[in-house]
């Protein structure tokens, strides 16, 4: 017995040593997380519909911060489908399916790019991330949503950051009588014609566009290329740029547009807004509008003046100033 017992305290030693060398290695190797926290909020958040992530995206801000007193070191991926998964529940508990594209692209084998980010006490990273690039809003309901951050990436799950849960009311799409005079194709901007329309109306629709996050319809009457060039240093990068390069920094551009991350007034949601004069020639033209921006508890007021060209008989906006007027 006294033979037997030591072998076990042997035993039991031995893995003890084990298990303390593999973990003091773990946490050398992959530091610890539990100081770190993930949170989201709604980004610009609007009425939500079933259908696309490009005609009605569902933008999430994603905040990632140190709350201890140690630097936090973590990877991120440029395709954020490989460092974050967005997960939402009806409240049946029906758990919604991933879309083709995060599938196909966690499946394939290909290289993840990354970089790796250092946050010291108190400080956080944050970025932008649509929602409906990783589920499928199929349906109108309240959904119960939440994010997962996987901070030494997706194919290495061993360590999940859960995120605060947000409740998000996805409503039926609007039927056509209500948006009647809003394109309504379905498709792309290419595929949606723009109409002979006076410069009040293009404003009209661009802005009530926006109000329903219908992106393609937001970018019909609009000028991208001029008001790319509206800032001196891309308009000198465009100007030296091939023809496929400043196609792409069109696209670019656009892309910046839609996570608010560059010239936010122009994207910015009024809560209302009031045209209140336009002045036009045959070829240039200006929209004067004032918007109302709803806060918790007033309305910032804002004078927009939207610049306005005539080409083949379409006017487009290439530019606008603002001015602030106060709060309500």
């Amino acid at each position: 017995m006294k033979k037997s017992f030591l072998i076990i305290s042997v035993l039991a030693l031995f893995a003890h040593s084990v298990f303390a060398q593999t973990e003091k290695n773990i946490d050398k190797d992959r530091p610890g997380y539990s100081n770190a926290s993930v949170s989201i909020k709604f980004f610009d958040r609007t009425m939500y519909y079933p259908g696309s992530a490009e005609d009605n995206p569902i933008f999430v801000h994603v905040t990632i911060k140190n709350k201890g007193p140690e630097t936090l070191r973590f990877k991120l991926a440029d395709d954020r489908m490989f460092s974050v998964d967005f997960s939402a529940f009806t409240v049946k508990n029906t758990r919604l399916e991933r879309t083709d594209a995060l599938i196909r692209k966690r499946t394939t084998n290909q290289t993840v790019y990354f970089r790796e980010i250092s946050l010291e006490t108190g400080e956080e990273y944050s970025f932008v991330e649509n929602a409906k690039n990783f589920l499928r809003f199929d349906e109108p309901s309240v959904y119960y949503m939440e994010l997962v951050f996987y901070p030494e990436l997706y194919k290495s799950r061993y360590i999940e950051l859960k995120s605060n849960r947000l409740t998000l009311e996805v409503r039926p799409t609007p039927s056509a009588a209500a948006s009647s005079f809003i394109p309504v194709a379905a498709g792309t901007a290419e595929i949606l014609q723009p109409e002979q329309i006076s410069p009040d109306k293009v404003v009209e629709q661009t802005i009530v566009a926006r109000q329903k996050s219908l992106w393609d319809q937001y970018f019909l009457y609009m000028d991208l290329e001029e008001m790319l060039k509206s800032d001196p240093l891309r308009r000198n990068k465009y100007a030296a740029s091939s023809a496929e390069d400043g196609e792409k920094m069109i696209n670019d551009f656009k892309a910046a547009l839609m996570s608010d991350t560059i010239e936010k007034d122009i994207v910015a949601i009024p809560e209302r807004f009031e045209i209140k004069r336009t002045d036009y020639s045959q070829t240039e033209g200006t929209v004067t509008v004032l918007e109302w921006f709803k806060y918790k508890n007033f309305y910032e007021k804002k004078e927009y003046i939207y610049y306005v060209r005539q080409r083949d008989g379409i006017w487009r906006i290439y530019g606008y100033g603002v001015n602030n007027l106060g709060t309500e």
